[in-house]
């Protein structure tokens, strides 16, 4: 049988919120099986606790955030995306504060917390919301879309013509079958650029963001000393960020992503409209592993 997994052990960390520019503590512990990601806010009286879910997705301005009522956790995309490479199911990550901390502004710090915890396979089958039938969405020439496919990829072209994006490529192609997330996509930092600053911080946004947590680029170059991580890390990271997105429907799916220029809002959306249509979506589960896709198993086996 193809399980679910939680934690085998309770770990802890320490961040900035990119947002918020606030100190935030973090903490991940496991959670039983069926209970999906829950985000609980250990600052504020109970009730305090979201469930992943497509719709608990809400404001979507430069990070994913997830809401019931008036308790909110917003930039959950890193660690969701962490989290989906690494096949976890049932969590409950604990925050101090309204924002997951950035960490170094990719998914490698929530790896390594999670593989120092512990993988721990339960009891119960993984339940994959299977694609039966093309879903897309559009904004203006934006666009995403799912396709049915016996395992999990991702196809992300942007477009920001910048001349130190364009030498790396505009367009990334990820398999979960053939490419490890761990190895080739966890460490692909997020990035933005110095003209846009002054405007995200008078929104209140970005007030934690450097050069410790992102790739920064003024009108020609890239900022960092070190440079990039990886040739393609610009593209990769937003298909990083897609990754987390998509699993934020708070079941893997079992499908082919493809989008041009799509961000969180549109990949909510497209979430959005797949759960809307009951007759494109099954779920699925393996009790035999040889009937299931190779892509998990071959994942977790890098992981």
């Amino acid at each position: 049988m193809l399980r679910q997994r939680t934690l085998q052990s309770q770990v802890t960390a320490e961040g900035i919120g990119l947002h918020s520019g606030q100190r935030v503590r973090l903490r991940l512990l496991p959670a039983a099986p069926d209970s999906g990601i829950i985000f609980r806010r250990i600052d504020l009286p109970a009730p305090n606790e979201i469930t992943s879910q497509a719709a608990a997705v809400g404001d979507t301005r430069m990070a994913s955030t997830v809401a019931a009522g008036d308790v909110k956790v917003s930039t959950v995309e890193h660690l969701m995306s962490a989290l989906s490479g690494l096949g976890i199911d049932n969590l409950l990550v604990e925050v101090d504060a309204a924002e997951i901390p950035i960490m170094d502004g990719s998914a490698a710090t929530f790896v390594h917390l999670v593989r120092s915890a512990g993988l721990k396979e339960q009891d119960q089958p993984k339940r994959f919301v299977e694609v039966l039938e093309p879903i897309e969405v559009r904004d203006g020439d934006k666009w995403a879309r799912l396709e049915p496919y016996f395992g999990f990829s991702l196809d992300f072209t942007i477009d920001f013509k910048h001349p130190a994006v364009d030498q790396t490529g505009q367009e990334v192609r990820v398999d979960f079958e053939c490419t490890s997330f761990v190895d080739e996509i966890a460490r692909a930092r997020t990035f933005g650029f110095v003209r846009d600053v002054e405007y995200l911080r008078s929104k209140g946004l970005a007030l934690g963001g450097s050069l410790e947590n992102a790739i920064v680029l003024d009108d020609h170059r890239i900022l960092n000393k070190e440079g990039l991580r990886q040739p393609n890390e610009f593209a990769m990271h937003k298909a990083l960020d897609a990754i987390g997105d998509l699993y934020l429907l708070g079941r893997p799916l079992m499908a082919a992503y493809r989008a041009f220029k799509s961000g969180h809002a549109l990949n909510n959306q497209l979430l959005r409209a797949l759960m809307e249509r009951p007759n494109a979506w099954r779920e699925r589960s393996f009790e035999n592993l040889s009937q299931a896709p190779a892509a998990w198993s071959r994942q977790w086996s890098w992981a």
